[in-house]
């Protein structure tokens, strides 16, 4: 919570091999948030990037703050994306949290009047819902994500478009409880996190995104995470 009672944002951005990317999301999201006049920090966890990713994190840092960036390194064979949220949070003082990855391929917007709207405790991205699409994927990644969303969809019901984005909101507590909840990892960790959200009966209002390939580097998913999903979704169907 600010200082003046006012909301704010806590974003955290997991990253390994981002040093292209990420001078420029950083710029992008100090750009909106001065513009919308909310209270912010960017928390950027890295993963131990070869490239220099954290070299480049640290000059942001001394650039725009340290109150406003905080460069944290976590090296780990379990490194995921739970594991950076668990991380982050430890640092954030935001009552707000914001989840995003750091490729360029998310539109870098704030949620935060979708959430006053319906006092929301999560607002997730849709591609799938309203005028939200995909750019810049090819046939076989269009396919896998909209049949990961269909059979998800199917066996699950989870009430909410979907599943496997990575751009949301939540209240912090909530956030919080949803981490301690969730077991799964990759792929399939976004898709458990919506599926325990109503499990739990936690309101989630949707916004709709144009997601746009990344710029730079080359996307994780690979044959491994596909099985991983599969696994992961039997096991939540089995669970929930």
């Amino acid at each position: 919570m600010a200082a003046d009672g006012g909301d704010k944002f806590s974003v955290l951005l997991p990253t390994y091999n981002e040093r292209e990317n990420l001078p420029l999301v950083v710029w992008l999201l100090v750009r909106t948030f001065r513009q919308s006049g909310n209270n912010f920090e960017i928390i950027i966890i890295d993963d131990g990037s070869p490239d220099g990713t954290q070299e480049i994190a640290e000059q942001l840092e001394k650039i725009y703050g340290s109150d406003k960036i905080i460069v944290r390194e976590v090296i780990s064979i379990l490194f995921s994306s739970g594991t950076a949220y668990i991380h982050g949070m430890k640092h954030a003082t935001g009552n707000f949290i914001v989840i995003m990855d750091a490729d360029l391929s998310h539109h870098v917007s704030l949620y935060s009047i979708k959430q006053k709207e319906g006092n929301f405790d999560i607002v997730s991205g849709t591609r799938y819902k309203g005028n939200g699409g995909v750019y810049g994927w090819d046939l076989k990644r269009k396919l896998i994500s909209r049949g990961a969303n269909f059979i998800t969809q199917v066996l699950l019901r989870p009430g909410a478009s979907d599943l496997t984005g990575s751009f949301r909101l939540y209240r912090k507590e909530v956030l919080q409880k949803l981490m301690e909840k969730c077991v799964s990892k990759g792929y399939v960790f976004q898709m458990e996190m919506i599926v325990r959200a109503r499990q739990l009966g936690y309101t989630i209002g949707e916004v709709p995104i144009s997601f746009v390939d990344r710029v730079y580097g080359e996307s994780k998913l690979g044959g491994n995470e596909i099985v991983s999903f599969l696994k992961g979704l039997l096991t939540l169907f089995a669970t929930t």
